[in-house]
């Protein structure tokens, strides 16, 4: 496989995979990975429906691919949707589909720091939340329009999108039609396959844990796998463990959540009173069964997922299992940084030109701030050299903020003209950014992502970089192979 940046394993805590003994997956955009656009309008024309056989407005109502990505925060409160640093503050802010402007955005949330712990504030954590936010966004603007009844505010109307788009997804008719034509969704990587067949002879057991139904995930796993198997072998095969409907996070999160066995192809339970076992595919089950099958305490066992918290925060958090995030959108903000470089650093020179204009500029303020009130060192130049020269410098910052300002402008709309990068808010990290360096031991685009390595990688994350050290250090975090 190409060793490309893109589809590298990125690494912010030391991984030793020869000390892990089981890797568990998620499978939608995990191992397999969906055609986004063509999965998510087919979400949104479901749900759309479902509003409007409840009487709901729909009429002008389009999937925009553009409008959302990952890791945006609904307030749900105030019907907005937002950007946020590390630090909780908001960079960018959109009422419903409307862009705010500095202004707007400083008005309402210049004294807020967001805590998504609040549960106002709702965090977009997957890919599957692009039509969700969407639609929510489009039903913000009717109610202002005043276009829509029987909802009693921005809170009660997040409500009622998040409650469809789950019965969307639940319902049956999205994902028969998901199983009935995979091509059209399914973007498939040959090379997943493979990376799991090395982690499989490499002895290391492989834990299928999805929240789709068996019937599903049957049906997807044999599209995406089995294909590019071996002759003798099936997806079934590759996986030493099987749970399917696990309800993430409460799997993660309680230990009653009974397990029943699924016996047969129409997916057929009987309750298994024990627990899960290797070997077996199950419904549901926590996470504690999953140690006790395997014989393997957290520390030896990595899940892979692409949700920050049903998938990684809580495995990580209450389990203490190590953690993989998958990003598939990192190959195109990879990529896309990469081509813009020679104009980020042209970016930098005028920058750091204007820095020293205006470190100047300054400098010749205090000359004549200190020869009008007489203290102090004096300068050489008389006060009217010293206002010609503020002049200049003045009428020179005005020239470099007029080539500067086109350049900052295409740089904070890469990727996404309305949100810019997906782990940039500004020049600060967002507040996925600060998730994922938070709750991932390792992150990466896909999951064949593993082939940059073997499966006895000692993956090291790079040293921290800090404002005040003698040599900045990339912010890029590589995982070195073995």
């Amino acid at each position: 496989m190409e060793n490309h940046r893109a589809r590298r394993i990125y690494c912010n805590r030391t991984l030793n995979l020869r000390a892990i003994k089981a890797i568990g997956y998620d499978m939608d955009y995990t191992l397999i990975h969906y055609r986004t656009r063509e999965w998510e309008a087919h979400a949104y024309r479901h749900t759309v429906r479902l509003f409007q056989e409840r009487g709901w407005p729909t009429g002008g109502l389009e999937f925009d691919p553009e409008l959302i990505i990952r890791g945006l925060i609904v307030d749900t409160q105030l019907g907005n949707l937002l950007k946020v640093n590390r630090f909780g503050f908001v960079r960018h802010a959109f009422h419903g589909t409307r862009p705010l402007s500095h202004e707007e955005t400083k008005s309402v949330y210049g004294r807020i720091i967001v805590d998504i712990a609040d549960p106002r504030f709702v965090v977009m954590n997957t890919l599957f939340s692009l039509s969700e936010a969407t639609l929510y966004a489009q039903y913000v603007d009717m109610r202002d329009r005043g276009e829509l009844t029987g909802v009693l505010g921005y809170e009660d109307l997040y409500r009622k999108v998040r409650a469809t788009v789950d019965y969307a997804h639940l319902e049956g008719r999205l994902k028969g039609e998901i199983i009935a034509n995979p091509e059209t969704f399914v973007d498939l990587d040959e090379l997943t396959p493979l990376a799991l067949l090395d982690q499989h002879h490499a002895g290391k057991k492989l834990l299928l844990i999805t929240n789709s139904e068996w019937h599903y995930s049957n049906a997807m796993m044999s599209y995406a796998f089995d294909a590019f198997l071996p002759a003798s072998m099936t997806w079934r095969d590759l996986f030493d463990l099987v749970i399917v409907e696990a309800r993430k996070p409460s799997f993660f999160m309680h230990r009653n959540n009974p397990a029943f066995r699924v016996v047969d192809d129409d997916g057929r339970l009987v309750p298994a009173r024990e627990g899960v076992e290797l070997g077996g595919v199950f419904l549901g089950g926590n996470a504690t069964q999953v140690q006790n099958a395997t014989g393997l305490d957290g520390e030896e066992i990595l899940y892979v997922g692409d949700h920050i918290y049903s998938d990684v925060h809580v495995s990580k958090d209450v389990q203490r299992w190590r953690t993989a995030l998958v990003l598939r959108e990192i190959e195109d903000e990879i990529e896309i940084i990469e081509a813009f470089e020679s104009r980020r650093q042209e970016l930098e020179k005028l920058m750091a030109d204007k820095e020293a204009l205006e470190s100047e500029s300054y400098q010749v303020k205090l000359e004549l701030q200190r020869a009008k009130a007489g203290y102090g060192p004096q300068a050489d130049r008389d006060p009217e050299a010293s206002k010609s020269r503020l002049e200049e410098l003045r009428a020179k910052l005005m020239e470099l903020d007029q080539e500067i300002r086109p350049i900052a402008a295409a740089a904070d709309g890469l990727l996404n003209e309305n949100w810019g990068l997906l782990m940039r808010a500004g020049n600060d990290k967002s507040q996925l950014a600060r998730q994922v360096e938070q709750y991932a031991d390792i992150y990466m685009s896909r999951v064949s992502s593993f082939l940059a390595h073997t499966p006895f990688a000692y993956l090291r994350s790079a040293r921290g970089s800090l404002p005040h050290d003698p040599h900045p250090i990339p912010e890029e975090h590589f995982a070195e192979p073995a």
